[in-house]
């Protein structure tokens, strides 16, 4: 647990630190002769960089491993049973995994390419390897971010329209308060009413009579919600969601356009000005505030987008209901996805902030054809998420009236959960 502590830690530092380094360097064009903020400079943030960059190495190599076969281990037959047998047991494993990697990673270069030069590279374990190894990990996590970011920025207006409380529009909440009440209290007569040998129908009257208090709580909160809360919150909440992403979007359609005609928008094309020296931003601090917006944005709805997948809707953490094997993964989840954001916002042009430490040294970042197609595919992809959002209603409505909507057609995950039976109740499938 301590570990996995440790792991979120360093993650919301790799999280905060692309921010505060924008934050910096606004600072200091601002106040460059100022005495009190001559402790932030360039040297401060390089090393944060690279502090951030070997504490995530550190954490997805050895700390999350660790915790894992910790976890699992129970001490070699013969040994006294405790901590120390535990930890010697999941040491063990850890050398015998690096050792597998390891040598994978040498007989796939000696097959590869193998000369004089590669021989020699083989030895040199600690500035080609690991910033190697990490270079293809970060890469992988800018391909998760490429598929959760578009579901993420999509799955945003419903998660919101969820938290938060809708306009009241031809709609009679006493009316649908008091039928709610007329539901609640005739599902609880038949359980009063229902013998308790019979489990199952038991069961199921508690579930539905769970889901009718569930709509109650949300029905009351409603009808208690203030009027400026129904009517003013909530459309500016969705005209801000609609705007940050309209300018993402934006952003990285010019983006595409500078790769195509400059070389040094690539992110390795141009070592950049230093900390201090010129503004990464058009505008300015308004710009950069913008820009930490934007970042801040695209790493919500990419934790969004990533539980919304399919494949890890059941690796969502549940309160009381979580084990310890799920919280080490999320925790290495969150970790690739934390130190894939900077690449990916300097990939992307949402900021112009050159990366620092090792985090700037991936040999993918210097090829043209993998950048440039990051920036299409992401752009397409936020585009036909948020088509295919906003025109589900319309789309639903035409299943209708064309008299499609018998065939499950659409993807709407309500129509699969529940089924009408023959007398009326809902039955879950």
């Amino acid at each position: 647990l301590f570990l996995s502590t440790f792991t979120l830690a360093v993650s919301a530092g790799a999280v905060l630190l692309l921010p505060f380094s924008i934050i910096s360097n606004e600072i200091l064009l601002s106040f460059p002769q100022n005495y009190y903020i001559q402790w932030l400079n360039g040297s401060l943030i390089h090393g944060l960089w690279n502090l951030a960059s070997l504490f995530s190495n550190l954490c997805l190599f050895v700390l999350m491993p660790f915790a894992f076969f910790f976890l699992e281990s129970e001490g070699f037959a013969g040994l006294k049973k405790g901590i120390r047998a535990r930890i010697l047991e999941t040491l063990v494993m850890l050398i015998l995994l690096a050792l597998l990697i390891l040598g994978i990673v040498w007989v796939a270069s000696a097959l590869i390419d193998n000369d004089a030069a590669s021989m020699e590279s083989l030895y040199d374990l600690w500035e080609f390897y690991l910033p190697y190894l990490y270079s293809c990990i970060s890469l992988m996590g800018c391909l998760l971010l490429l598929l959760c970011t578009p579901v993420g920025l999509s799955r945003m207006f419903t998660v919101m329209g969820q938290l938060l409380v809708k306009p009241t529009i031809l709609e009679d909440l006493d009316e649908q308060m008091y039928i709610i009440t007329l539901e609640e209290e005739a599902i609880q007569r038949k359980l009063n009413g229902i013998s308790s040998t019979v489990e199952y129908q038991m069961v199921e009257l508690e579930r539905e009579l769970e889901k009718v208090k569930s709509k109650k709580t949300n029905l009351e909160r409603r009808k208690k919600a203030s009027a400026w809360e129904r009517n003013l919150v909530y459309p500016a909440v969705m005209i801000l969601l609609l705007t940050e992403t309209s300018i993402s979007v934006l952003l990285v359609a010019l983006n595409i356009l500078y790769l195509l005609v400059d070389e040094t928008a690539m992110p390795k094309g141009s070592g950049g000005p230093g900390i201090g020296n010129a503004s990464l931003s058009t505008f300015g601090f308004v710009g950069a505030a913008l820009e930490i917006i934007l970042i801040f944005y695209l790493m919500v709805s990419s934790v969004v987008g990533f539980y919304s997948l399919r494949f890890f809707e059941n690796f969502t953490p549940r309160k009381d209901d979580t084990t310890m094997t799920k919280i080490i993964g999320n925790c290495v989840s969150i970790l690739v996805l934390s130190s894939a954001l900077p690449v990916m916002s300097r990939t992307l042009g949402i900021t112009r902030f050159d990366l620092l430490g090792d985090f700037g040294r991936f040999n993918w970042l210097g090829n043209f054809y993998i950048v440039l197609s990051y920036n299409l595919l992401f752009a397409i992809m936020t585009t036909l998420c948020l088509v295919r959002k906003f025109t589900s209603a319309v789309r639903e409505e035409l299943l209708k009236a064309l008299g499609l909507d018998k065939l499950h057609l659409s993807n709407n995950p309500r129509d699969s959960e529940t089924k009408p039976s023959a007398n009326g109740h809902q039955k879950t499938l």
